[in-house]
């Protein structure tokens, strides 16, 4: 699959090879479900239980987007991005591992909250090595295969390893409780293994040589690119657009499992539709990023938000098993297309020498959706004792994140007269 890719670039997508299973068993499925068994033990019912994981969701992106972009600005310097990179893949790995040895419902919440920022916070910087891998014109194909391979290995081939334990791993005389630990484990090393291509092979090409006081100099940096937000609207556009339709997708995966089991969807259920929806976005990221090269990486973002919310209307009404099943399926078509596509058509429309910093930006402006998200639906479940009502707000992210993506596009169209630069 990877032959027509140099070795910079199959490195680099190897690294969702690696950190995907993160986000198939800590962030949708098998976190979520321990911890509503967990709380449930203890007298706690679905609908706040709902409440719980979607505040700690809320304070786990608030952390990450108030350093992200003095983050993404000191990538920038010669060396610091993967030096930073490293850092939070350790922070990640081993809190991930940590899971496996507490059981306290609080405690793991709180262990949650730190594997978020350690994934969040190494997703800066292997974003912003986009650039330092390939080039403008493959940066769709690139991006989009790196999803691909994130759903057909690193989320399917662990995550099935994981599900299946927990599942029968009572046959062979390994309890379900002890399963779903031994899940972290698994999930912990999968990640530390399969990241060693990016840490050995990928390096920093396009950097700014280092200067006195660097936080200092950092601060500036990001002071003087957001008075330049005349220079660089389409940018911002896109990411006040970026931070619509971003958040609804999140949501969706941050809060789908435990919105499944509070109107009663079945865990096995729930389980095994997640497992297919990583074989059947597989083949749709790749095909994502196909027809964006041939009819625009705009259009493709419109279409995955269109489908995202036909998405929610059917997530408001489900009840049902089959419910569910469509849903998934819907969700297999768009999501890492949308994600991909996002990556490569943000990283097209920045300046090389602050791939970092404006990736920072980019991360910060997905870590505050992440947190608008999930906090509206707690709210919602919470003022109303139901789950469904939180899906709503969904809907009116979708729609908002299309209005803006629309404005981007037309200021680049428009193409305003060059406008002097502030130093």
């Amino acid at each position: 699959m990877l032959k027509g890719f140099s070795l910079e670039e199959r490195s680099w997508i190897m690294y969702d090879w690696a950190n995907s299973v993160y986000s198939s068993v800590v962030t949708a499925a098998v976190l979520p479900i321990y911890f509503t068994s967990l709380t449930a033990a203890v007298g706690i019912s679905g609908a706040m239980s709902s409440v719980y994981w979607g505040y700690g969701a809320a304070a786990a992106s608030l952390i990450v987007a108030l350093f992200a972009p003095l983050l993404g600005a000191l990538g920038d310097y010669k060396g610091m991005k993967m030096r930073l990179l490293r850092v939070f893949l350790a922070i990640g790995v081993v809190s991930t591992a940590a899971l496996a040895f507490f059981t306290g419902w609080q405690v793991i919440l709180g262990i949650a909250i730190i594997t978020a920022v350690g994934f969040a916070g190494a997703a800066i910087f292997y974003d912003a090595s986009l650039v330092d891998v390939t080039t403008p014109e493959r940066m769709d194909r690139v991006s989009s295969y790196g999803f691909a391979i994130g759903y057909i290995g690193g989320s399917t081939i662990p995550f099935v390893a994981s599900i299946a334990l927990i599942m029968f791993g009572h046959h062979i005389g390994v309890p379900r409780v002890l399963a779903t630990r031994l899940s972290f484990v698994i999930t912990a090393v999968w990640w530390a293994v399969f990241s060693i291509p990016i840490l050995t092979h990928v390096k920093q090409k396009h950097y700014l040589e280092h200067e006195a006081g660097l936080l200092a100099a950092s601060f500036r940096r990001i002071s003087t690119t957001l008075r330049n937000v005349q220079v660089y609207k389409r940018v911002f556009l896109f990411l006040v657009a970026y931070f619509f339709y971003i958040d609804g997708v999140g949501t969706i995966i941050r809060m789908a499992t435990i919105y499944g089991a509070a109107v009663g969807i079945g865990t096995q259920t729930m389980m095994v539709a997640l497992v297919v929806i990583q074989i059947v976005a597989f083949p749709c990221a790749i095909i994502f990023g196909r027809l964006a090269e041939k009819f625009g990486s705009a259009v493709m973002l419109f279409i995955g938000i269109g489908i995202y919310v036909v998405i929610s209307i059917l997530g408001f009404r489900m009840t049902t098993a089959a419910d569910f099943w469509g849903v998934a399926m819907l969700v297999a078509t768009a999501q890492g297309g949308i994600q991909a596509i996002s990556r490569s058509h943000f990283g097209k429309m920045i300046p090389k020498q602050k791939f970092n910093e404006f990736f920072g930006m980019y991360d910060i402006f997905s870590r505050f959706a992440a947190i608008l998200g999930p906090m509206m639906f707690a709210v919602l479940t919470q003022v109303t004792g139901n789950p469904r009502f939180g899906v709503l707000s969904v809907i009116g992210q979708f729609t908002l994140g299309a209005l803006f993506l629309w404005l981007s596009e037309r200021s680049a169209r428009a193409a305003a007269a060059p406008r002097k630069v502030v130093a």
